[in-house]
Protein backbone atom coordinates (compact mmCIF):
# COMPACT_ATOMS: atom_id res chain seq x y z
CA UNK A 1 0.00 0.00 0.00
CA UNK A 2 1.37 3.40 -0.96
CA UNK A 3 1.86 5.98 1.78
CA UNK A 4 1.56 9.73 1.86
CA UNK A 5 4.68 11.60 2.87
CA UNK A 6 4.86 15.31 3.50
CA UNK A 7 6.82 18.02 5.19
CA UNK A 8 5.12 21.41 5.29
CA UNK A 9 6.40 24.25 7.47
CA UNK A 10 4.47 27.50 7.69
CA UNK A 11 5.51 30.73 9.41
CA UNK A 12 2.49 32.82 10.46
CA UNK A 13 2.68 36.47 11.53
CA UNK A 14 -0.30 38.15 13.19
CA UNK A 15 -0.50 41.66 14.62
CA UNK A 16 -2.57 43.41 17.26
CA UNK A 17 -5.18 45.74 15.75
CA UNK A 18 -3.79 49.23 15.32
CA UNK A 19 -0.39 47.81 16.22
CA UNK A 20 -1.10 48.60 19.85
CA UNK A 21 1.38 47.12 22.31
CA UNK A 22 -1.22 45.12 24.26
CA UNK A 23 0.52 41.75 24.71
CA UNK A 24 2.18 42.09 28.12
CA UNK A 25 5.12 39.99 29.29
CA UNK A 26 3.31 38.82 32.44
CA UNK A 27 0.67 36.95 30.37
CA UNK A 28 2.29 36.29 26.99
CA UNK A 29 3.37 32.74 28.00
CA UNK A 30 -0.24 31.92 28.88
CA UNK A 31 -1.31 33.22 25.47
CA UNK A 32 1.36 31.12 23.77
CA UNK A 33 0.20 28.00 25.66
CA UNK A 34 -3.38 28.72 24.62
CA UNK A 35 -2.38 29.13 20.96
CA UNK A 36 -0.35 25.91 21.22
CA UNK A 37 -3.52 24.15 22.39
CA UNK A 38 -5.52 25.47 19.45
CA UNK A 39 -2.88 24.28 16.98
CA UNK A 40 -2.60 20.87 18.67
CA UNK A 41 -6.39 20.42 18.78
CA UNK A 42 -6.45 21.10 15.03
CA UNK A 43 -3.92 18.24 14.65
CA UNK A 44 -1.07 20.49 13.59
CA UNK A 45 2.32 20.74 15.29
CA UNK A 46 3.59 23.93 16.90
CA UNK A 47 7.33 24.24 16.34
CA UNK A 48 7.99 27.78 17.62
CA UNK A 49 6.09 30.77 18.95
CA UNK A 50 7.31 34.15 20.16
CA UNK A 51 6.69 37.79 19.58
CA UNK A 52 6.49 41.32 20.76
CA UNK A 53 3.77 43.38 22.47
CA UNK A 54 2.22 44.17 19.08
CA UNK A 55 2.68 40.97 17.03
CA UNK A 56 3.58 37.30 17.19
CA UNK A 57 5.34 34.76 14.99
CA UNK A 58 4.19 31.14 14.88
CA UNK A 59 5.93 28.27 13.09
CA UNK A 60 3.91 25.12 12.52
CA UNK A 61 4.42 21.74 10.93
CA UNK A 62 1.27 21.34 8.90
CA UNK A 63 -0.67 18.34 7.58
CA UNK A 64 -1.72 18.54 3.91
CA UNK A 65 -5.39 18.21 4.91
CA UNK A 66 -5.23 21.45 6.94
CA UNK A 67 -7.04 24.48 5.59
CA UNK A 68 -4.56 27.10 6.69
CA UNK A 69 -6.90 30.08 6.39
CA UNK A 70 -9.41 28.30 8.66
CA UNK A 71 -6.66 27.51 11.16
CA UNK A 72 -5.45 31.12 11.33
CA UNK A 73 -9.03 32.40 11.57
CA UNK A 74 -9.75 30.03 14.48
CA UNK A 75 -6.44 30.86 16.14
CA UNK A 76 -7.14 34.60 16.00
CA UNK A 77 -10.81 34.33 16.99
CA UNK A 78 -10.25 31.97 19.92
CA UNK A 79 -7.15 33.69 21.28
CA UNK A 80 -8.93 37.05 20.98
CA UNK A 81 -11.81 35.70 23.09
CA UNK A 82 -9.35 34.14 25.55
CA UNK A 83 -7.52 37.44 26.11
CA UNK A 84 -10.75 39.42 26.56
CA UNK A 85 -12.42 36.80 28.77
CA UNK A 86 -9.41 36.73 31.10
CA UNK A 87 -9.17 40.53 31.03
CA UNK A 88 -5.48 40.42 30.25
CA UNK A 89 -5.75 43.72 28.42
CA UNK A 90 -7.18 46.90 29.89
CA UNK A 91 -8.32 47.81 26.39
CA UNK A 92 -10.51 45.62 24.20
CA UNK A 93 -8.12 43.24 22.47
CA UNK A 94 -8.41 42.51 18.76
CA UNK A 95 -6.12 41.08 16.12
CA UNK A 96 -5.82 43.00 12.88
CA UNK A 97 -7.49 41.49 9.86
CA UNK A 98 -5.12 39.64 7.61
CA UNK A 99 -1.87 37.90 8.40
CA UNK A 100 1.49 37.04 6.93
CA UNK A 101 2.16 33.49 5.81
CA UNK A 102 5.54 32.23 4.68
CA UNK A 103 6.56 28.68 3.75
CA UNK A 104 9.90 27.19 4.74
CA UNK A 105 11.86 24.11 3.76
CA UNK A 106 13.38 21.66 6.20
CA UNK A 107 16.89 23.05 5.65
CA UNK A 108 15.88 26.55 6.79
CA UNK A 109 14.27 25.43 10.07
CA UNK A 110 17.28 26.18 12.29
CA UNK A 111 17.39 29.75 11.01
CA UNK A 112 13.66 30.33 11.43
CA UNK A 113 13.73 28.81 14.96
CA UNK A 114 16.48 31.27 15.91
CA UNK A 115 14.67 34.13 14.20
CA UNK A 116 11.45 33.50 16.13
CA UNK A 117 13.19 32.74 19.43
CA UNK A 118 15.20 36.01 19.23
CA UNK A 119 12.32 38.37 18.43
CA UNK A 120 12.91 40.67 21.39
CA UNK A 121 16.59 41.05 20.56
CA UNK A 122 15.83 41.38 16.85
CA UNK A 123 13.40 44.26 17.44
CA UNK A 124 15.99 46.32 19.27
CA UNK A 125 17.48 46.88 15.80
CA UNK A 126 14.52 46.83 13.44
CA UNK A 127 10.87 47.89 13.61
CA UNK A 128 7.99 45.51 12.93
CA UNK A 129 7.14 47.41 9.77
CA UNK A 130 10.70 47.01 8.47
CA UNK A 131 10.71 43.33 9.47
CA UNK A 132 7.36 42.59 7.83
CA UNK A 133 8.06 44.41 4.57
CA UNK A 134 11.47 42.69 4.41
CA UNK A 135 9.78 39.28 4.79
CA UNK A 136 7.43 40.15 1.95
CA UNK A 137 10.35 41.23 -0.23
CA UNK A 138 12.47 38.17 0.69
CA UNK A 139 9.61 35.89 -0.34
CA UNK A 140 8.98 37.98 -3.48
CA UNK A 141 5.40 38.74 -2.47
CA UNK A 142 3.98 41.76 -4.25
CA UNK A 143 2.21 44.19 -1.94
CA UNK A 144 0.87 47.71 -1.67
CA UNK A 145 1.46 49.67 1.52
CA UNK A 146 -2.23 50.54 1.89
CA UNK A 147 -3.08 46.83 2.21
CA UNK A 148 -0.54 46.07 4.91
CA UNK A 149 -1.26 46.14 8.63
CA UNK A 150 -2.25 49.42 10.24
CA UNK A 151 0.97 51.03 11.46
CA UNK A 152 1.74 53.23 14.40
CA UNK A 153 4.90 55.25 14.43
CA UNK A 154 7.79 53.00 15.40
Amino acid sequence: MAGTFYQIYMHIVIAVKGRKSLIKTHWEEELYRYITGIITNKEQKLLAINGMPDHIHILIGMRPSCCLSDLVCELKKSSNEFINKNRYSYNKFEWQSGYGLFSHGHHSLDNIFKYIRNQKEHHKKISFREEYTQLLKDFEIEFKDEYLFEWVED
